[in-house]
């Protein structure tokens, strides 16, 4: 597929995913918002480990586009909501792990990009806003993402006031996992992805999808879901070499399947 406000680009069992509409600031219109979907949906049908998305321009993403938005009706609204939230969906549900490189500012719906990515690595002079608390319409849908990332009282704060946060109290909340100097940032995202691919794809595509589905159990069903998907993956390839391969002190050799 060819894109106008993305590029893409493949290294070594990973898939680089850059917004590339630094003149409106990464703002999410409907078409960025339909192509980041594609992007994500044809990486993740792929064999690749994991996914940096990152950002060209002065800001990470600026949230939806106005432009796109003023003087529409409930229909076109409902429909570009929607798709913004079948895109921040889809990065949860895709196999690989899903890291965000946050270079600067992301507010609103480039928060709730972040948040949704399954881990996320900011510049010590970035920031995160969902500053609909202080205009004329509130951050509704991004605080879903950002709310599930910070807690209550937090969110509250960030969706009241509208007021940035540093990387540093985001990373602080849970809303990102590290704030470093802009000049490790590639370093420690391109670290923290490599990390977090270790051992069988399967494995780790299969836990991540229950990883999420139990979160949002009451504990008892969270240990039911857990104990029967942790019982049936016992039963992969995979799992049986992993424990073998410790057994015997040797390298596994996975299957990915």
């Amino acid at each position: 597929m060819m894109y106008s406000y993305l590029e893409i680009d493949k290294g070594q069992d990973r898939v680089y995913i850059t917004m590339n509409r630094p003149e409106k600031r990464n703002a999410l219109s409907l078409g960025h918002m339909k192509e980041l979907i594609a992007a994500f949906t044809e990486v993740g049908e792929s064999a690749v480990a994991g996914v940096i998305l990152k950002a060209n321009g002065p800001v990470f993403s600026a949230g939806h586009d106005f432009s796109d938005m003023a003087g529409q009706d409930l229909t076109y609204m409902r429909k570009l909501l929607r798709t913004c939230t079948e895109l921040m969906t889809i990065i949860g549900e895709v196999p690989q792990v899903v890291v965000a490189q946050v270079h600067a500012l992301a507010t609103a719906a480039g928060a709730q990009l972040v948040a949704s990515c399954d881990l996320a690595v900011a510049s010590s002079t970035a920031g995160f806003a969902a500053p609909g608390g202080k205009g004329g319409w509130f951050c509704h849908t991004p605080m879903v993402a950002i709310s599930h990332s910070i807690g209550r009282k937090r969110a509250a704060e960030m969706a009241l006031t509208g007021d940035i946060i540093t990387a540093a109290t985001a990373a602080e909340w849970g809303l990102i996992n590290y704030a470093v100097d802009p000049s490790q940032l590639e370093i420690a995202t391109e670290d923290l992805l490599t990390r977090a691919t270790r051992g069988s794809k399967y494995s780790k595509s299969f836990g991540k999808e229950v990883l999420y589905r139990q979160m949002d159990l009451p504990v008892t069903q969270a240990y039911e879901l857990a104990v029967e998907a942790m019982a049936s993956a016992s039963q992969t390839h995979d799992a049986q070499e992993g424990m073998n391969a410790f057994l015997q002190k040797r390298t596994p050799k996975w299957q990915h399947k």
